[in-house]
């Protein structure tokens, strides 16, 4: 499939990219995607909730009473469960949320979600540039100018690039990456996916 390449001021600039279909043109895998952005989502969970246990209560040791003829049920620790302020059963303890899959299953996602946006209609290639200086107006035009300005948006990069990100950095809805950083939640949840040229290339690469 054949996309235009349009310039940062949003007139076409007479190119065109093919897409490889590999990589765009799939059938899209809704189940790899789910385990990709369930693994994406649960990396992201610090997972340091805690409660104390009985023994980490600083209560005092003694007994409540004595053990028998005081009418009621026995009582050894005031740090028991049943106690407001005592140790809880079971509590959260600290742990890892994520969970690993393979590259290939990853890489399905990945192209997964690219053939959705393809099939939408939302994907975008813009001509290589770069600024200057961090200037956030002059990237608000350039989304104007492309049309990817007000919704969720995904502006994929083929190299790092500080001044675009800096640029973009207080721009609620925009989400600038490297090729390097792409992954298959960050595509899903944009609306629209701007590729600068050259990211497409590094794609069918990195298949290979």
């Amino acid at each position: 499939m054949e996309l235009s390449v349009y310039k940062i001021d949003g007139s076409e600039s007479g190119k065109k990219v093919v897409l490889d279909d590999a990589i765009f043109g799939i059938q899209p895998n809704d189940h790899a995607i789910y385990l990709d952005v369930k693994q994406y989502l649960a990396n992201q969970r610090q997972g340091t909730h805690k409660s104390k246990e009985r023994w980490e209560v600083a209560y005092s040791t003694k007994k409540m009473g004595r053990q028998k003829g005081g009418g009621g049920a026995r009582h050894g620790s005031i740090k028991a469960p049943n106690y407001v302020g005592g140790g809880t059963v079971f509590g959260p303890k600290p742990h890892l949320y994520g969970f690993k899959l393979n590259k290939k299953l990853k890489q399905l996602a990945r192209f997964s979600a690219l053939s959705y946006k393809l099939q939408e209609g939302v994907v975008t290639f813009v001509e290589e540039f770069s600024m200057d200086a961090p200037k956030t107006k002059e990237f608000i035009k350039i989304l104007d100018n492309l049309k990817a300005n007000g919704r969720r948006t995904l502006f994929v990069l083929p190299s790092n690039s500080d001044n675009i990100y800096l640029s973009s950095r207080n721009l609620q809805n925009v989400n600038v990456i490297s090729v390097d950083e792409i992954n298959t939640y960050a595509i899903m949840n944009a609306y629209n996916v701007v590729f600068v040229d050259g990211v497409q290339d590094i794609l069918v690469e990195r298949r290979k």
